[in-house]
């Protein structure tokens, strides 16, 4: 399978591109030949049905899985010559909360914004917590917490990460309506601000700037 994604931005600094690469699990081909480019301020959704690739793609997108063939470019430089470069611009949230569940909300986010090595006022991580809807709740332990109240601890480390590039494996499950059009808002602010977005997801989106790579 062949896929071509090409996006343009006046942002030239910032483009993820991957050239010919081919993912293998187990016997099986997922794809091959998969060629994409995404420049500053656009927005990448991955779509298909379950088991076709997306998120081993999105693993080979992050450096987390190598490619049976090819490779990703990050400002055209392969992410493999400085990972730890590399994923100091990136942000990337798996389908688990990967949340520690036995630290608080807000304990959650400072952890975070510590092993990012990124400063984060207390005032300032408990205004992303308020943002979305979490006030009142940023003392409870993360196991008290409903899974779509969770996502939403994750989309308040969003707004403090500082990540360039968001690369985010299904954002929308356990969202509800209004979760789900602010999450949508979220990653609108992140492309208007010159970011990149890489998502999975098997609904639509109302996102700017976006371009659908069907898997």
């Amino acid at each position: 399978m062949t896929a071509h994604i090409s996006t343009t931005s006046s942002n030239l600094a910032l483009v993820l591109e991957a050239h010919g690469l081919c993912c293998v699990r187990g016997e099986r081909e997922l794809f091959s030949g998969l060629n994409l480019r995404i420049n500053a301020g656009n927005c990448l959704h991955v779509r298909g049905e379950n088991g076709i690739g997306k998120t081993s793609l999105l693993r080979l997108l992050t450096g987390l899985s190598k490619p049976e063939s090819g490779e990703v470019l990050w400002g055209n430089q392969s992410i493999a010559l400085d990972p730890i470069a590399y994923h100091r611009e990136l942000l990337f949230l798996g389908h688990r909360d990967a949340l520690k569940e036995d630290l608080t909300a807000l304990e959650n986010i400072q952890m975070y914004a510590a092993l990012d090595d990124i400063a984060l006022p207390q005032e300032k991580a408990l205004a992303a917590l308020w943002r979305f809807g979490l006030r009142g709740r940023e003392n409870l332990p993360v196991n008290f917490l409903s899974a779509g109240q969770k996502r939403r601890v994750l989309m308040a480390r969003m707004l403090t990460r500082q990540a360039r590039l968001w690369i985010l494996d299904e954002p929308f499950n356990a969202l509800d309506t209004q979760a789900i059009q602010e999450m949508q808002n979220l990653i609108a602010e992140q492309l208007s601000i010159g970011g990149l977005v890489v998502l999975t997801s098997h609904q639509e989106v109302s996102i700017p700037n976006v371009q659908v790579l069907e898997l």
